[in-house]
């Protein structure tokens, strides 16, 4: 049989889903890259290099004036989330509802990064008032245009899969190709920044054209991902969705929402976790330069995570259909408390600090695609409930508790940076004991105490799972007076 022949034989059907799978895959490489450049290298650029022709005093203040800013920025911005879910799924084009977002969001956002990591084209060492103020304007357009990004990537979820476990395969495809992105990052940041600053400046020292470089960089892949999705995905139109009541203006959403007890319970255990998570992935960098006096091993902190994510994202749905997911996040959490345990007690030995990395990186993948199941589910939980079916703004939860926590991760960290003496020239050689003691309390400490309040809220209050869903989308069923749930192309 000829190559024409066997490719003949795949139905068009299938090979036309696996494109989608594939391409909406590649949306969140570097969607989660651009996410981990904007929520902790860009303060980490902030307390290095930005302000570095200021004098030590005024650069102190600046630094505490900006972490101070993107924190209430990105607080305020959070109760603008739902608005933008409802905006999106409100959206009615010939595109869809979502691939239009992913279109614009990655193309505005990109720029904008790009923007704030060169000072506003060297606004900041001209005039830092100005620089401020305009700051302030610019981070707020780039943090909306990417949360309709995000918000459109994972709101197409429900509009491409109904069913639990097949939605289980498209977030383990985004959560996969998510983990590359996201600690790929954290491999090449140095490696990229060193290089770039030799080549502009002659020296390896960390400078304003290596971060400005860096920042194109993941602006590029930014918008070469987020325009695979939008010109290489198609949403599926399903009786459950078709039959909804309207999404409603923006108070009509937030009272459906209102209603979803189990979408707020998820809500708040995810974000215990979420906190304690990029919390310390924010203050890897400065634990292995300032605490292990080894920041040209800092690679090691972007490496074990993608492995791990490689290994735990494709095991997902296959352990899914034989474990209950709520096994798998008590399991996952239960490894991340060890890890910090161990950060805890030994975190100047690099050995030690590599195991308690893999258990905390190892579980992340699980806990974080249960998280988004039991959120994605939860919309057919809603929609029983109250009749409407708000798949953009339910969904545009996550990326909003995402946001808060990454607003506390920059606050924790510019305070560390500062409350530690880990800003400008500092090595490890000038850390005293309570510098270290600083660093490890906000490090590790709280986040810990974070993860365990976590657990408790999935274990007392989280009930929605595989099975319930199932009963809810049959009970959906009955209710709209259809047989299936999902209609052919």
């Amino acid at each position: 049989m000829s190559d024409h022949q066997e490719q003949s034989s795949v139905p068009a059907s299938t090979r036309g889903n696996l494109g989608r799978r594939v391409a909406y895959a590649f949306g969140n490489l570097g969607q989660a890259a651009f996410y981990n450049a904007l929520s902790t290298y860009f303060v980490v650029y902030v307390t290095s290099v930005l302000f570095v022709n200021v004098d030590k005093g005024t650069a102190t203040k600046l630094i505490g004036l900006i972490t101070g800013l993107i924190v209430v920025i990105r607080i305020a911005e959070i109760f603008l989330d739902p608005l933008l879910g409802n905006i999106i799924d409100n959206t009615t084009t010939r595109f869809g509802r979502f691939r239009p977002w992913q279109f614009i969001g990655g193309l505005v956002s990109a720029v904008l990064l790009v923007m704030v990591y060169t000072g506003l084209f060297g606004l900041v060492n001209v005039n830092q008032t100005w620089f401020i103020v305009l700051f302030v304007i610019v981070f707020i357009v780039l943090d909306v245009f990417y949360s309709m990004r995000d918000i459109s990537y994972w709101g197409m979820i429900p509009a491409i899969a109904s069913d639990s476990n097949e939605r289980s395969v498209y977030t383990a495809l985004g959560t996969f190709t998510g983990s590359i992105g996201y600690n790929g990052i954290t491999v090449v940041v140095v490696p990229i920044v060193s290089y770039f600053s030799f080549k502009f400046t002659g020296s390896h020292t960390e400078s304003q054209s290596g971060w400005t470089a860096f920042a194109i960089i993941t602006a590029l892949l930014g918008v070469l991902t987020a325009w695979t999705v939008a010109f290489g995905t198609k949403e599926n139109e399903s009786a459950l969705r078709s039959k909804a009541q309207k999404n409603g203006n923006p108070l009509q959403a937030f009272a459906a929402l209102a209603k979803n007890d189990q979408l707020l319970w998820v809500a708040l255990s995810y974000l215990l976790y979420a906190v304690a998570n990029v919390a310390t992935n924010g203050v890897m960098f400065y634990l292995f330069k300032f605490v292990l006096g080894m920041p040209d091993s800092f690679s090691i902190a972007g490496v074990i995570p993608v492995i791990t994510g490689l290994i735990m994202a494709p095991a997902f749905p296959v352990l899914n259909r034989w474990i209950p997911r709520r096994f798998l996040f008590i399991v996952g959490m239960a490894l991340m408390i060890a890890g910090y345990l161990l950060f805890s007690v030994a975190a100047t030995s690099l050995p030690v600090v590599i195991i308690a990395l893999i258990l905390f990186y190892l579980p992340a993948t699980f806990i974080q695609m249960t998280a988004i199941l039991c959120l994605t589910d939860s919309i057919e939980y809603g929609q029983l409930k109250t009749g409407r079916r708000n798949e953009a703004v339910t969904l545009s939860v996550r990326p909003m508790l995402d946001k808060i926590a990454g607003a506390l991760s920059n606050g924790i960290v510019g305070f560390i940076a500062v409350a530690a003496g880990m800003t400008g020239t500092a090595t490890a050689a000038d850390m005293t004991a309570s510098n270290i003691s600083t660093f490890k309390t906000f490090a590790f400490y709280v986040p810990l105490a974070f993860i365990v309040l976590s657990l408790l809220v999935f274990l007392f209050t989280v009930k929605i799972d595989e099975k319930m869903h199932a009963q809810i989308v049959t009970e959906l069923e009955e209710k709209l007076g259809t047989e299936s749930i999902e209609a052919d192309e």
